[in-house]
């Protein structure tokens, strides 16, 4: 989103200029004088807090001597800079022209008090020059020595930075433990100093063969440096998008813990405001759903706009059977992450596409079908159940064809694992329990397809939950009727599949242990499956999508293109009050939403109507709508919706990536935010500084501290 010069007469935006733009200043009183230069009468009444959250001045209107580069991708001004260059009579020369920045007239009495603070303020500043005249300020000269020190720093990180974004691991396999084989950033290292690095020759040339240039210790804090730095350059970049900024340990500690220790890195290490964040989603899998589902409701009841939505990258129907703490359906979700693990490998892919072939051989359309719907990431799917079902006989038949092994085509491992996969698919449990789920969540699949799709649809997808609830409701208050079907169904396909139709033994050994009597297959299954799973989805629902989120979500009428398939007859003032606090103004909301709607509905005919929040808040006009540009940058920082900056390439997935192709021993912390966050820009002057203030080269380098612990793939992510 581009920033835009609050100064009269002054047209300049982040996106047309390379200047660099300020935020209103936080104290009071410093922001008092920089509205009353800016004569801006319309700014006056609002709080600190406001202008700095919502106003900006480009460094046009600051003396140069107030604007330090301290970097190629850094200005900052000095504490007292004051903005004192304004064109305040261009306007003049067209009277006729609407001015939205309006000048305030100064009167006789406001030009007299802007003396006498500008008096005050020059005395202060002579004062403080006096009780220290022997201040020089001038850079200090840097020693032979320490130019040395920092190029050496800088080439250390350039090729940390390397192997980040090379993904490139930092240990290397060894023979024996008494083996010396140096890591890959010594290799570098070396790769470096042969290449022609005086600065790297110079400090370990004269080192002993077979040994470590620098300890773990120095590694270490070289690693810490260069993460926290490009860590700061994302806090620092205004802009709507996914990142990942940092790792938190996840398996130990109960939620309560959980939820300090992400307080404390959000607020005391990131300088970020928990009181600021709008949404919260979790993509965790397994025993860990529980755990941050615990975490979700404990940050809801601290910070009540914190919702927490479904995850944009994970299917609605995925997401609330991973949600379900029953075992029958975690064994299922675990089954359908091993079957995706499975099928990465060609060989196995083929087998399976050649036993769809031979299980629909007489319908060569279904079997064209089905393999068309198993080419893609089928598990990740909104229809993944309905899907598994089809596939499920030729899967059987493709697990035991892989076990045979005739041609000797597959690893022992990939024979083991076909295995047991073929042991839970031929379970009538995990039969039942798939039909259960792909008839239950039928009513939910598209709300959840229409809730990761267009604006449009999702803005449909919050109007329609009311009749996915009744439904659902409807299933429950007929259990009987629809739980017969659905047993029908599982039995229909266990015969297809030679499976016979049994209890669980583990339930089974429990009931003769209490001598209880005999239990029928078709009631166990009603008991312990349908009812719980069909009230675990409606309380899963209903959780999720709370009224504020649903009012927030029907607020995406404020995009033009919804708003002109409402026939521009909606009403978010209904909705609006949620996000009241965030807004700039807003007791002006009512006529400001009543001017965006005329906006849009009296536009020219070729005018087209933006069809999403990116697109509408790079409009130039959205900022004369200062509510409504307010709104619809909260809105697009809500997780249920997906990016719409125009690139599918999110940090998920970038973590993702890593995480596949990085083995799990080489797996580690620092290294993968690099890596995920190589597209940051980066200043290596700024590191080695950072370096230098925290380190000085004289310290001692201290006790050897323990390895880092790998990253841990269900660890915490930050958004």
């Amino acid at each position: 989103m581009p920033n835009f010069c609050a100064a009269p007469n002054c047209t300049r935006k982040s996106t047309q200029s390379d200047l660099a733009f300020f935020r209103f200043p936080r104290d009071p009183e410093r922001c008092r004088i920089w509205v009353e230069n800016c004569r801006r009468a319309d700014l006056e009444a609002k709080t600190a807090d406001q202008l700095n959250k919502h106003y900006r001045l480009c460094a046009k209107h600051f003396d140069p001597a107030m604007v330090c580069k301290t970097s190629p991708y850094r200005t900052v001004l000095k504490d007292t800079a004051i903005p004192t260059i304004f064109d305040l009579t261009s306007h003049l020369k067209n009277p006729h022209t609407r001015h939205r920045k309006r000048i305030k007239e100064l009167t006789e009495d406001d030009i007299r008090r802007m003396k006498e603070r500008r008096l005050a303020a020059e005395q202060r500043s002579s004062k403080k020059e006096e009780e220290s005249p022997n201040i020089n300020n001038a850079e200090p000269q840097l020693s032979a020595e320490e130019k040395e020190y920092r190029d050496y720093l800088r080439s250390s990180f350039e090729i940390l930075l390397l192997l980040g974004k090379q993904g490139i691991p930092l240990t290397v396999d060894k023979v024996s433990e008494t083996e010396f084989k140096p890591n890959n950033f010594q290799a570098l290292l070396d790769y470096s100093m042969n290449a022609g690095d005086a600065a790297l020759r110079k400090r370990f040339s004269t080192m002993a063969v077979n040994t470590e240039y620098l300890s773990s210790t120095q590694l270490n804090q070289l690693l810490d440096v260069c993460e926290n730095t490009v860590r700061e350059e994302m806090l620092m970049e205004n802009l709507i998008r996914e990142e990942l900024l940092d790792f938190l340990p996840f398996g130990d500690g109960d939620e309560c813990g959980l939820v300090e220790q992400l307080e404390a890195q959000l607020t005391e290490r990131w300088g970020l405001s928990m009181e600021d964040c709008r949404g919260q989603a979790h993509k965790a899998c397994g025993t860990s759903t529980i755990k941050m589902k615990a975490v979700a409701v404990l940050l809801m009841e601290k910070y009540k706009f914190a919702l927490h939505v479904p995850c944009s990258h994970m299917a609605l129907n995925i997401h609330l059977a991973n949600n379900l703490p029953f075992p029958n359906v975690q064994v299922v979700m675990e089954t359908l992450r091993r079957i995706t693990k499975f099928f990465e490998m060609p060989s196995t892919q083929a087998e399976l596409e050649k036993a769809i072939g031979t299980h629909h051989q007489k319908n060569e359309d279904k079997a064209t079908a089905l393999k068309e719907a198993c080419g893609c990431r089928w598990t990740e799917q909104h229809n993944v159940f309905d899907v598994l079902l089809d596939v499920l006989p030729p899967l059987l038949l493709c697990m035991d064809n892989v076990r045979d092994n005739d041609d000797g085509l597959f690893t022992s491992a990939t024979v083991a694992s076909a295995y047991s996969i073929a042991e839970i698919l031929a379970d009538f449990e995990f039969i039942v329990t798939v039909v259960i789920l792909k008839n239950v969540l039928t009513f939910t699949r598209a709300f959840g397809r229409n809730l990761q799709g267009e604006t449009l649809d999702v803005f449909s997808a919050a109007n329609s939950l009311t009749a996915v609830l009744h439904s659902l409701n409807e299933v429950n208050d007929n259990i009987d009727v629809y739980h017969e079907f659905w047993y029908e169904e599982a039995i229909s396909l266990a015969s297809l599949m030679e499976i016979p139709v049994s209890i669980p033994r583990l339930f089974l050994r429990k009931q003769r242990s209490i001598d209880a009597g005999e239990i029928q297959a078709e009631l166990y299954f009603k008991e312990y499956v349908t009812i719980p799973v069909i009230r675990g989805i409606m309380q899963e629902v209903e959780d999720m999508f709370s009224d504020t989120h649903l009012k927030a979500l029907k607020c995406l009428s404020l995009v033009p293109a919804v708003m002109g398939h409402m026939k521009f007859n909606t009403t978010e003032e209904n909705y609006a009050d949620i996000y009241r606090n965030d807004l700039p103004n807003p007791d002006t909301l009512p006529a400001e939403l009543h001017c965006w709607r005329i906006k849009w509905k009296h536009r020219g005919k070729e005018v087209r109507l933006p069809t999403t929040i990116h697109e509408t808040l790079q409009l130039p006009d959205v900022k004369f709508f200062p509510n409504v540009n307010s709104f619809l940058k909260v809105l697009s920082t809500l997780p249920v919706l997906k990016l719409e900056s125009g690139s599918d390439d999110t940090a998920t997935k970038r973590l993702q990536a890593y995480l596949d192709n990085t083995p799990v021993k080489n797996w580690h912390k620092s290294l993968a935010m690099l890596h995920v966050n190589s597209h940051v820009k980066h200043d290596l002057d700024v590191m080695v500084d950072k370096y230098c203030r925290l380190y000085p080269e004289d310290e001692g380098e201290g006790e050897e501290p323990a390895e880092e612990e790998p990253v841990e793939e269900d660890a915490a992510a930050a958004n």
